[in-house]
C-alpha cells in the first residue's frame, strides 16, 4: 500500500504541473512562490529572486535596552542566531542545485543572483521558506541639477542651513561631533573639499582607512542601464559616486571646506557611507545589503561585522515603488529592516519622494513604511514645494500619517563630484537637513544616542506648525500634523533646546521590579504585569521633558495587573515608573 500511494502522490505532483503549463504559467504551483515571480520564471526561465524564510526574530526586548551599544549587539546577536538555525537545510538544497546564494540576516532572506523553474519548485516544499519573491531592478527619478557651479565656492551659510537655525545651534558649541552619519546613495566622492575630513575613514597624512567606513553593494551593471560601464566600477573599494546624488546628500548633512563655504548642518559629524545604486537602478538586494552593513559595518571584503561601529542616523534619498516591480512582498521585506534597525537604536531618515502634488503619492517604501522617519520638502518661503510627495494612505489597510516632518529641498546648492557644487531640488534635498539635525541633537545631549522614538518625537513637537489647503485621506490640511507637511518644517535649535532639556528623566530600567508591559506601542491604554508589589506605592507617568502628567495610587500583592489609560494623550512618546516598597521598574511606551 505504502508504494501504490507513492505513485498516486507522484502522478497527483505531475499532473499539477501539467495543468500549470496548460495555463501557460499564468497560475502559481505552489503559494509559497509569489506571482511576480512564477510569471518571470515561466518568461525568462532564471531570474533573481530573493527567499524570505518563516521564522523572523522578535527583537521587543531590545526596547529595554538603555544604551545604543547594547541594542545594537542584542539585535545584531539575535538576527545572526535567527539566520543561522533556519537557512542551513535551504542554503544546503542551493548547493547541490549549484546556485550560488548570498544569505541576509537583516530579514533573514536568501538573495539568489540566479533562480530556476526547477529549484523554485523544490524551495517551496521547504518548510523553512515563506515566500519567494522576485528583485526587481528599480529605477530612481534622482533631482535635477538647477545650476551647477564648476569651480565657484559661495561662501557663507546655505538658506536651508540657515533656515532650520543650526548656526545658532553651533553657536552653543554642538556642531555634531561625536556623531556618526551614515547614507545609502549612488556613492560618495569622498575626497571633495566639504566632506573629505568628515569621512570616518580620513587620516591626516596617512592613506585612507576605508575598512569599516565604506561598502559598495553594487557588484555588477543593472541590466536596464543602456550601457555597461560605470565610472566607479563594481565592488569599489574607494568610496565613488557613478552620479553625483550622493556627494550632494552628504555634503547637506556634514559638509563645510573651511574657507567659509558651509553647507552642512552638522559639520563636525562623521560619516561613513554605502553604494546602494548603479547609475540611479537599485534593488530590493542591493538597498538590504546596505541596511544590513549599517547594523554591523564590516571591512571591505565583507567580513568582521560590528554593530558598535554602526552610525547613529542614516539617511535614504531613495525608493522601491510598486511601478517598477517592487510589491507587497519586498515592501514587507524593507519594513522589517527598518524596523530592525530602528530597534539597533539608528534613526532611519526617508525622503518623501517627488511624486506631488496630488494627494497618496508617498506611495512607495521606504518612505511609505510606518516606522521610517518620512521627509517632505519645503521652499525658502517655508511653502511646500509642488513635486514634494502628499499622504493620505494606508500601509495593510491601516492608515498612515505621512509625512513626518518637512526641511529645505529647492534649489538647495552642495557638493558634487571633482570638487564642484551645484543647486538640486527634491525630497532628497529635505532628508539630509534633518539627518543633520539629528546629529545635532545627539550632540547636544549624548543621552540621545539609540533613543530613536525620543529623537523623533522631539523633532516633530518642535517643528514650525505650517497648515495647508489641501485635504488628503479624511486628515484636513488645517490640522497639525496633516499630509502635506507632517508636524511642520524642523527646527534644529527648538530641537536642541529640547534634548538639552532632558536631564530629569526617570531611570529607564526595570531590573529592580519584575514586570512586563504590553501593548508597546499602545493607543487607549497600556498594562504593567507585576510580580510582585512588597508595598503600597506610586505609578508615576511623565512627558519626554520629565513633566509628571499622573500618578496614582497602587496596592501591595502578588501578581497585580495595572491598567494606565492614554488615550487623551498625543502621539508620541512617554516613560512610566512604578516604585513600591523601595523598589523601582521604569521604561518607555509609545502612543500611536
Amino acid at each position: 500500500m505504502k508504494r501504490k500511494y507513492t505513485w498516486i502522490r507522484l502522478f497527483g505532483t505531475l499532473l499539477v504541473l501539467f495543468v500549470v503549463d496548460l495555463a501557460n504559467g499564468q497560475s502559481v504551483y505552489h503559494p509559497k512562490i509569489d506571482n511576480d515571480l512564477w510569471r518571470a520564471l515561466n518568461e525568462k526561465g532564471q531570474v533573481e529572486a530573493i527567499i524570505l524564510m518563516s521564522e523572523q526574530a522578535d527583537l521587543s526586548f531590545a526596547l529595554n535596552l538603555p544604551t545604543k551599544e547594547e541594542k545594537g549587539q542584542y539585535v545584531f546577536q539575535r538576527l545572526n542566531e535567527i539566520a543561522d538555525r533556519t537557512q542551513g537545510a535551504v542554503l544546503q538544497l542551493l548547493q547541490r542545485q549549484k546556485l550560488q546564494a548570498i544569505p541576509l540576516y537583516i530579514v533573514n532572506a536568501i538573495y539568489l543572483p540566479v533562480l530556476d523553474r526547477a529549484t523554485a519548485l523544490l524551495l517551496a516544499e521547504q518548510k523553512n521558506v515563506a515566500i519567494m519573491m522576485p528583485n526587481p531592478q528599480v529605477f530612481n527619478e534622482l533631482p535635477r541639477g538647477e545650476a551647477e557651479q564648476a569651480t565657484l565656492r559661495r561662501a557663507g551659510v546655505e538658506w536651508g542651513v540657515a533656515k532650520i537655525q543650526a548656526p545658532q545651534v553651533w553657536a552653543l558649541g554642538f556642531t555634531g561631533q561625536g556623531v556618526i552619519i551614515g547614507g545609502q546613495d549612488t556613492g560618495y566622492n569622498w575626497d571633495h573639499p566639504a566632506i573629505a575630513n568628515k569621512y570616518r575613514g580620513f587620516k591626516p597624512n596617512e592613506p585612507a582607512a576605508h575598512n569599516y567606513n565604506w561598502y559598495d553593494a553594487i557588484s555588477k551593471s543593472s541590466p536596464l542601464n543602456s550601457d555597461t560601464i560605470n565610472p566607479c566600477g563594481y565592488r569599489s573599494n574607494v568610496p565613488c559616486d557613478d552620479n553625483s546624488h550622493g556627494t550632494h546628500t552628504m555634503g547637506t548633512m556634514v559638509g563645510d571646506d573651511g574657507q567659509g563655504n558651509q553647507i552642512g548642518v552638522a559639520p563636525n559629524a562623521k560619516w561613513i557611507g554605502c553604494r546602494n545604486m548603479d547609475r540611479g537602478w537599485g534593488a530590493p538586494n542591493t538597498y538590504l545589503s546596505c541596511f544590513q552593513w549599517f547594523l554591523a559595518p564590516t571591512g571591505l571584503d565583507g567580513k568582521g561585522a560590528n554593530p558598535k561601529l554602526a552610525p547613529h542616523v542614516i539617511n535614504n534619498s531613495w525608493g522601491c515603488p510598486a511601478q517598477e516591480g517592487c510589491n507587497s512582498n519586498n515592501f514587507n521585506l524593507m519594513e522589517t529592516a527598518v524596523n530592525n534597525l530602528k530597534k539597533a537604536g539608528i534613526v532611519v531618515v526617508v525622503s518623501a519622494g517627488n511624486a506631488g502634488s496630488q494627494c497618496n503619492t508617498i506611495n512607495d517604501v521606504p518612505a511609505e513604511i510606518p516606522s521610517s522617519f518620512s521627509i517632505g520638502a519645503t521652499q525658502i518661503s517655508d511653502t511646500i514645494a509642488s513635486f514634494s510627495s502628499r499622504g493620505g494612505g494606508t500601509w495593510n489597510g491601516k492608515k498612515v500619517l505621512k509625512p513626518e516632518v518637512s526641511a529645505p529641498g529647492v534649489n538647495v546648492r552642495s557638493s558634487i563630484p571633482g570638487g564642484r557644487y551645484a543647486s538640486y531640488s527634491g525630497t532628497s534635498m529635505a532628508g539630509p537637513h534633518t539627518v543633520g539635525a539629528v546629529a545635532l541633537m545627539i550632540s547636544a545631549n549624548p543621552r540621545l544616542a539609540g533613543q530613536v522614538d525620543l529623537i523623533e518625537s522631539i523633532l516633530e513637537r518642535t517643528a514650525v506648525p505650517i497648515k495647508s489647503t489641501q485635504k488628503c485621506g479624511g486628515i484636513r490640511g488645517d490640522s497639525i500634523p496633516n499630509t502635506v507637511y507632517g508636524y511642520g518644517r524642523i527646527n534644529a535649535l527648538a530641537a536642541v533646546k529640547e534634548a538639552m532639556r532632558l536631564t530629569s528623566l526617570p531611570e529607564v530600567s526595570d531590573d529592580k521590579l519584575l514586570m512586563r508591559v504590553y501593548p508597546n506601542p499602545a493607543n487607549e491604554q497600556f498594562l504593567i504585569e507585576v510580580a510582585d508589589l512588597p508595598s503600597n506605592g506610586s505609578l508615576e507617568l511623565f512627558d519626554l521633558t520629565g513633566q509628571l502628567l499622573n500618578r496614582q495610587a497602587i496596592g501591595s500583592g502578588r501578581n497585580q495587573i495595572l491598567e494606565v489609560k492614554i488615550g487623551d494623550l498625543p502621539r508620541g512618546m512617554y516613560l512610566y515608573r512604578l516604585q513600591s516598597g523601595g523598589k523601582t521598574g521604569a521604561g518607555k511606551i509609545i502612543k500611536e
